[in-house]
């Protein structure tokens, strides 16, 4: 009876090992959708279902699934449920989280020249920014000391040209951001913009902004149209300015923890997805923004296209001369990017 009970025992142990290893990939939970199920892939962001990004990442999902014949599932996490992006990119570091959708803001702290992108009215077009990322030598260099985290970037994605929304005033020079309190994310480039024009800027989590822009927490934020859209910015901000001050990526980030446990073939599918979809998300954002904006106006929203730019760019120039002062490698890699520039 007792070697009975001790062979039982023995098979449970064994089957439940068998489990694990089937379903888990890194920081990967719960069991698989089906039995072709091999690995189970969960991925963090900040942004709402019904952001355009969430939607590509759907996309993104059914793509992998039917290229792996199944193998492989995608679960999605939006709107901060596993964390805030300073949170998840953290767990990517310690392998507990597979992939996120990564703010270069954030991404800049392990890869320091990415944030080179949010450099203020560097770029005047998606067009100028969309070849600056997509240049094979110049996108190496901006992910450059990912690694030494444990994280490797699949593709770029957008976040895309940010705008500036408050509850105050409608701005149109930069004595107007004077004064504001302005939620911002974790990103030093956008801190550093804004302490520029004289606002007073916390960093605060995205998912709870909208309650407090309601409360009179803080006067006003900034972000992409299509974020500002999801959001429902309109309902708590009266004014939106479109200055474009800043452009910014959110990209495909995985642990490699997870990575390094994935077959070739399926990280090749991931790679191939990452960039599909990634350029389909980014072309959405550009397609949809005049709709957007429209419906903004419609909604109510006061909307300034036509704010004093050379008097914001003046306002902010020392902003470059900061970042050049702290990172010696700034002058050849914004020549190089205003090279790609100036052929777009």
């Amino acid at each position: 009876m007792k070697r009975k009970r001790a062979i039982f025992w023995q098979m449970a142990v064994i089957v439940l090992l068998f489990s694990l290893a089937v379903t888990g990939c890194g920081a990967a939970g719960g069991a698989p959708s089906d039995s072709k199920t091999e690995y189970v892939i969960r991925l963090g962001h900040s942004d709402t279902e019904d952001n355009l990004i969430n939607v590509s990442l759907q996309h993104y999902a059914d793509y992998v699934k039917e290229n792996t014949q199944g193998r492989v599932v995608i679960r999605l996490y939006p709107n901060e449920e596993l964390g805030d992006n300073t949170d998840m990119a953290q767990q990517l570091v310690t392998g507990q989280l597979d992939a996120m959708m990564m703010p270069q803001g954030v991404e800049a702290t392990y890869a320091p020249k990415i944030a080179t992108l949010g450099l203020p009215f560097l770029f005047t077009s998606y067009k100028q920014a969309w070849a600056v990322v997509d240049d094979a030598e110049i996108a190496k260099g901006l992910t450059e000391g990912l690694s030494d985290y444990n994280m490797i970037q699949l593709a770029f994605w957008e976040n895309g040209m940010r705008q500036i929304t408050n509850n105050v005033r409608e701005i149109s020079v930069p004595g107007d951001v004077s004064g504001l309190r302005m939620r911002i994310p974790d990103d030093k480039m956008t801190e550093a913009i804004f302490r520029a024009l004289g606002a007073r800027t916390t960093v605060f989590s995205w998912n709870r902004t909208y309650d407090a822009l309601k409360q009179g927490t803080f006067d006003g934020e900034e972000n992409p149209i299509a974020n500002i859209y999801a959001n429902k910015i309109n309902e708590v901000n009266q004014y939106l300015t479109i200055t474009n001050h800043k452009y910014e990526t959110k990209n495909m980030v995985f642990s490699q923890s997870t990575w390094k446990k994935l077959p070739k073939d399926i990280q090749q599918v991931l790679l191939e997805g990452a960039s599909i979809y990634g350029k389909e998300h980014r072309e959405a954002v550009a397609a949809q923004q005049d709709s957007q904006l429209e419906e903004l106006k419609k909604a109510g929203m006061v909307v300034n296209e036509s704010p004093d730019i050379d008097a914001f760019k003046v306002a902010t120039r020392g902003v470059y001369t900061d970042f050049e002062l702290q990172n010696e490698w700034t002058s050849n890699l914004v020549a190089r990017i205003r090279n790609v520039i100036s052929q777009n």
